[in-house]
């Protein structure tokens, strides 16, 4: 691209010393070295061309609609990779290569393998493990930081935040916390983890790659742990120390995560083996579940009111719950605990698997009102399960099962999925709707669920199959199993952050096609071959993680790997300390949502703006930066 560049330009292609000119810029000869070298003054000309222009204006379009929130970033990021294609910098081929890309099918496989380990409960589990008991957002943190960090540095990123989103999402909703202060140390905190081995992350396998093809020793398993294991503590403690500063607290998006405080009334029974038996109301989940108030407990007629803290539940007793509707959700995940409003209440998972959560409005003109849920025979008039009550703002003072259903009261029902469309135009409902935070636990299921998860982690460490096909065998064997149905497989991908990340492959092919990236890259590294090659290897560090911000990681690392061998040839040193800054600065993508998956996995959920990356992102780009340029010559001299 470079030489067909010059004979447009009638520039004299020519070899020459690099002393001639003081800073001097190589020409490609090959995919991966240089041998001839051009002139800094011609490299300014070779960038104004038709392409590099074009690509440029499409590059910063995007950034300024993305920072101004003027479109969404999938629509951006297609619209601007078929723009590139249409004007001819790039082939059709090469436009839509992101989309037949192996990784995108394993984001795509991981989205479902996640889905099912949430539809089975072991998330919950998970969750409640982790990060049950923190009632404080630093907790949360400091949890969240030894489990992600840790799995990080020996599987892939994406599930691991395709695991934890919904779990930091429940646990900020139940403990009123911005979800906006805790998804993107969620994404940082894998990346960092992924620096501390060379499986860490796909980044250091292709780095790895490069440098055998070029006969150069391989990354040990653990070799760059020497550094990243530092660089990792040390954006561990930046983010702990100015992250609740720096992070939006976006308030709106924890009321859209929540409803309006429309309170209900329910009574559940605990049942055989439910986890609630034996433990005090304190040190069950009961108080962490924000908006739910135990009102008493009915214990075999003996109604024990006020609940005090230290009240031990035990089998058969009928706890009275008010809350609002994300709370009954909540409680209908507790395995064994009941609605004792509908006697025949199903608990099976097997039987639930069909269902959903509705909420319908009685109507004035119901031949429900003025009868109870017993006189109403409700379950067989109805086919569905009344899990909780709601009237007008007051809370109802009577057992659910006794109380006499008036015009306006709301019911929250467990009810077939074809239950609005059966009682829509039914004068027993003024309105049916469906809780769309809720879905049915196959618990079931769960063993075998972590039983392919467990499988999934064992071939992606050995490395017996691609990682993307088996991913794809994993997401198949959830569907298969019944962990999770086909039809929510299928709503389970994102398909927004597949978009994205498949027409970023375009751009960061346009990039490198035009001659930007590369002209860039070469210029900022040449200027500081006068001053060493310490000063070499932080420019390297820099433009890697620029460049990582603006297209993928693995991109980046591609194109600046042939640079970090041009640079130790001119300075005449060894080439590892360049090709370990290579290996961190492309991993960070920190500074900008676009740059890696995870970040734009936590993008949505956590309602940010694109300056919110920039404003933690770039310091700790910074900071990161002077740790690695200290650090990689104390254990790979020059």
């Amino acid at each position: 691209m470079y030489l067909a560049s010059l004979e447009s330009l009638n520039l004299e292609q020519r070899s020459v010393d690099p002393e001639d000119f003081g800073i001097t810029a190589p020409i490609e000869s090959d995919a991966l070295g240089y041998t001839e070298f051009l002139p800094i003054q011609d490299l300014y000309i070779l960038m104004w061309n038709f392409d590099a222009i074009l690509t440029i204006a499409v590059v910063v379009g995007i950034l300024i609609c993305l920072i101004r929130n003027i479109a969404p970033a999938d629509w951006l990021f297609l619209g601007g990779v078929i723009l590139l294609c249409a004007a001819g910098v790039i082939d059709s081929k090469q436009a839509l290569a992101g989309f037949s890309n192996p990784g995108m099918m394993t984001v795509a496989a991981l989205f479902v393998v996640a889905a099912g380990l949430r539809d089975t409960g072991i998330l919950d589990y998970v969750g409640q493990k982790v990060l049950g008991s923190a009632t404080k957002l630093t907790q949360a943190y400091w949890r969240l930081t030894g489990v992600t960090v840790t799995l990080s540095a020996f599987l892939n990123n994406t599930p691991i935040v395709a695991m934890f989103v919904p779990v930091v999402i429940d646990w900020c909703r139940r403990n009123q916390v911005s979800p906006s202060k805790l998804l993107i140390p969620l994404s940082y905190l894998t990346i960092l983890g992924g620096t501390c081995t060379l499986i860490g992350t796909s980044t250091n396998l292709v780095v790895d790659g490069l440098m055998t093809s070029k006969g150069m020793p391989g990354i040990g398993l653990f070799e760059i742990g020497m550094v990243g294991l530092p660089y990792a503590l040390v954006g561990v403690i930046y983010l702990w120390l100015l992250g609740p500063k720096l992070l939006p607290n976006r308030q709106e998006l924890l009321e859209q995560l929540g409803e309006s405080r429309r309170e209900y009334l329910t009574e559940m029974r605990v049942e055989a083996n439910c986890p609630l038996i034996g433990k005090s109301v304190e040190a069950s989940s009961l108080r962490g579940l924000n908006g739910l108030f135990l009102i008493e407990i009915d214990r075999q007629g003996e109604l024990i009111s006020p609940v005090k803290p230290e009240q031990v539940i035990k089998l058969g007793d009928q706890l009275i719950f008010a809350g609002v509707v994300s709370t009954m959700v909540e409680l209908e995940k507790i395995p064994n605990l009941v609605p004792v409003a509908d006697p025949h209440y199903d608990v099976s998972p097997k039987n639930q698997a069909g269902r959903r959560l509705w909420e319908a409005v009685v109507s004035p003109t119901s031949p429900l009102v003025g009868k109870t849920l017993r006189d109403a025979d409700f379950r067989a008039t109805y086919g569905a399960a009344v899990l909780a009550m709601h009237r007008g703002g007051q809370r109802i003072a009577q057992k659910l099962g006794t109380v006499e259903i008036r015009s306006g009261d709301t019911m929250l029902l467990l009810a077939p999925r074809h239950f609005r469309r059966a009682f829509r135009n039914d004068s027993a409902f003024y309105l049916i709707s469906d809780v769309s935070e809720w879905r049915p636990l196959r618990r079931d299921r769960a063993g075998i669920a972590l039983a392919v998860f467990a499988a999934l982690i064992v071939v992606m460490t050995t490395g017996w199959l691609p990682t993307e096909i088996a991913t794809i065998l994993a997401a198949v064997a959830m569907v298969g199993v019944r962990a999770i149905s086909s039809s929510d497989a299928r709503q389970a991908i994102e398909w927004p952050v597949l978009i994205t990340i498949a027409a970023s492959f375009g751009i960061g092919t346009a990039l490198s096609e035009s001659g930007v990236a590369g002209s860039i890259a070469n210029q900022l590294v040449w200027l500081t071959q006068g001053w060493g090659p310490t000063a070499s290897l932080a420019m390297i560090f820099l433009v890697g993680a620029f460049l990582t911000a603006i297209i993928t990681n693995n991109a980046a690392a591609v194109l600046m790997f042939p640079i970090c061998l041009a640079t130790a040839e001119i300075l005449q040193v060894d080439s590892r300390p360049f090709m370990m800054a290579l290996v961190l600065s492309a991993s960070a993508s920190f500074a900008t949502p676009i740059g890696y998956q995870t970040n734009m996995m936590v993008y949505g959920p956590g309602g940010y703006k694109f300056v919110d990356f920039i404003r933690i992102g770039t310091p700790l780009t910074l900071i990161l930066w002077l740790v690695a340029v200290v650090l990689i010559p104390v254990f790979w001299p020059f």
